[in-house]
């Protein structure tokens, strides 16, 4: 054979390893790929599951980033153990894993501990507007609260420029707006949820007792007393997520105290109802029906609705109204009556005539 023919057959045997190296690769990047899909479905799944179980953080980044590292573990094996083995290709990606495991780790261990930090006060979401102030007038921003401003709950949802600046309507009604719009605890979605039940029966002529919210695990599963006459409506409300289902359990609980109620109280016509956000099981909602009580499902809380208490004080007369995270909010019963009302607006409230309710030292609030 020639020089020519035999190099050329070299180069022709060099180019067809190269093109069975890069079918090979080819293999290795699509199943790279597949795995990266599917673990980003994983994430999602997992990430969601640790928002919803966030005061746990420690102990579930951990398992978080225990999951990932067998995810990767089973990449470098492939590469390790396929047909052509990429040894040292596998040794770099479980180093990279190892590495960028690490840094998620940390990072979802801060971005937890912040938003813990951030569910129980409230006010360092503000503080995040206040870093990094460099020129002067920027820096009276950070001066601090005055003893009279920290009594007032509104300086939870704004920042003190914010609150020295604006018009009273404007100042509370971008509170509220911002009350709504935060996250909270499932006790505060809970408490919101039993009240706003409660407005929708206050609505309709009902006094309304908010047991649930005074007398907490006391309530013996009560959390609404509504009375009309010697009608009695006894409620528990569930604002519970839409992927969990109310069972017969939860009936059963109920239908023993509204029956213990009855019991103390045999002159009155007393029913029971069940609210909940959610749905209940097939043989809940028959227990249900065989056992007398109502069920209300799907009942989704409407934080849009009316939820300002404008209310008179008996004593002095004075026109007061309460926004939702008021001291004496809960306290506050309105009757009609005697022009009392809710509504949706602090514009509404201060242009019929009504202030917002003091908690300062030396002033009380009505009722």
């Amino acid at each position: 054979m020639s020089y020519y023919d035999q190099t050329k057959a070299e180069l022709q045997n060099l180019l067809n390893d190269l093109r069975s190296a890069g079918t090979s690769f080819d293999k290795v990047f699509e199943q790279i790929k597949y795995e990266e899909r599917k673990l980003k479905k994983a994430r999602e799944a997992i990430f969601q599951l640790a928002k919803e179980r966030q005061t746990g953080f420690p102990w579930l980044a951990k398992a978080y980033d225990e999951f990932f590292a067998l995810q990767d573990r089973q990449m470098v094996d492939f590469l390790k153990y396929k047909k052509q083995p990429a040894v040292s290709a596998g040794e770099i990606v479980k180093e990279y894993s190892r590495l960028r495991r690490e840094a998620e780790r940390k990072q979802r261990q801060a971005e937890y501990l912040v938003e813990y930090y951030e569910n129980i006060a409230p006010f360092l979401i503000e503080l995040k507007e206040e870093v990094d102030i460099g020129t002067d007038d920027e820096r009276k921003i950070i001066e601090a609260w005055s003893d009279e401003e920290k009594e007032d709950e509104v300086t939870n949802y704004l920042t003190k420029e914010e609150y020295r600046k604006l018009p009273s309507i404007q100042r509370n009604q971008m509170a509220l707006d911002r009350f709504w719009k935060r996250p909270k605890s499932k006790w505060l979605i809970g408490r919101l949820y039993e009240r706003y039940v409660g407005y929708q029966f206050e609505k309709d002529g009902y006094d309304v007792d908010y047991v649930g919210i005074f007398k907490g695990f006391e309530d013996l599963g009560r959390d609404l007393i509504c009375s009309k006459g010697k009608e009695m409506i006894v409620i528990q409300c569930k604002n519970w997520s839409q992927f969990r289902t109310i069972y017969e359990k939860h009936i059963f609980q109920f239908f023993g105290t509204v029956f213990q109620y009855k019991d103390e109280n045999p002159k009155l016509n007393v029913k029971a109802i069940f609210y909940t956000s959610t749905k209940l099981s097939d043989l809940a909602r028959r227990f249900a029906k065989e056992l007398g009580i109502q069920l209300e499902e799907n009942h989704k809380f409407d934080q849009t609705y009316p939820s300002i208490k404008c209310n008179i004080g008996l004593q002095t007369n004075e026109k007061i109204y309460h926004l939702p995270f008021d001291q004496q909010y809960d306290k506050t019963k309105i009757e009609p009556k005697r022009g009392e009302f809710y509504c949706s607006t602090v514009k509404e409230a201060e242009e019929k005539g009504f202030r917002r309710a003091f908690r300062y030292k030396g002033v009380k609030a009505s009722k």
